[in-house]
């Protein structure tokens, strides 16, 4: 398998099939991370997703090649999801998973609602979170980042990852703790 520098490298010479294979590659977990990031609004999370690979396509002459990709494709993408949480349009708007169209084949309804009400809740608690928390809270356990790829990511040091994670995980045993009284 080709690794993601590798097709990097392919699209900043030129090569689209390079970025299709990148988007079909990393497009679902970010859309995931995202997701997180923005509340539970799959729209705007999927706008936010489609945005980043546009992104990468305009600056992939900027990308440098001794970073990881990954790395480099979630720091466009966490950019894009601050931006759109900060701005007022965003603020006002809700997205509910009851407007989402689900297959035939879901799972019965009775677990369909107990795992929708426990990610509301979990995406409820995240919202009260800093931002800062956030990011590196969804993408340790969300994404499964080590350390060090979310200190490349949000371009801080290892230790301020360690230290935000602390703080984001036992504030949200906090809220969630609350809740459940």
């Amino acid at each position: 398998m080709v690794s993601d520098e590798i097709l990097a490298v392919k699209l900043k010479n030129g090569d689209r099939s390079a970025l299709e294979m990148l988007f079909e590659r990393h497009y679902d977990s970010l859309f995931g991370y995202l997701f997180r990031m923005t509340f539970g609004d799959r729209a705007l999370a999927a706008d936010l997703a489609q945005e980043s690979f546009l992104r990468v396509l305009r600056g992939i002459q900027t990308y440098d090649t001794a970073r990881p990709f990954k790395a480099w494709l979630y720091g466009i993408a966490t950019n894009a999801a601050r931006n759109a949480v900060a701005s007022a349009d965003t603020r006002r708007t809700e997205s509910f998973e009851a407007d989402a169209d689900y297959p035939d084949e879901a799972p019965p309804f009775e677990q369909t609602l107990l795992e929708a009400e426990a990610a509301s809740s979990v995406i409820a608690a995240l919202r009260q979170l800093p931002e800062h928390q956030r990011e590196a809270i969804v993408l340790f356990y969300d994404q499964s980042f080590s350390l060090a790829q979310i200190a490349d990511t949000l371009n801080i040091p290892v230790g301020t990852v360690k230290s935000r994670l602390s703080l984001g995980v036992k504030r949200l045993r906090e809220i969630i703790g609350a809740e459940n009284r």
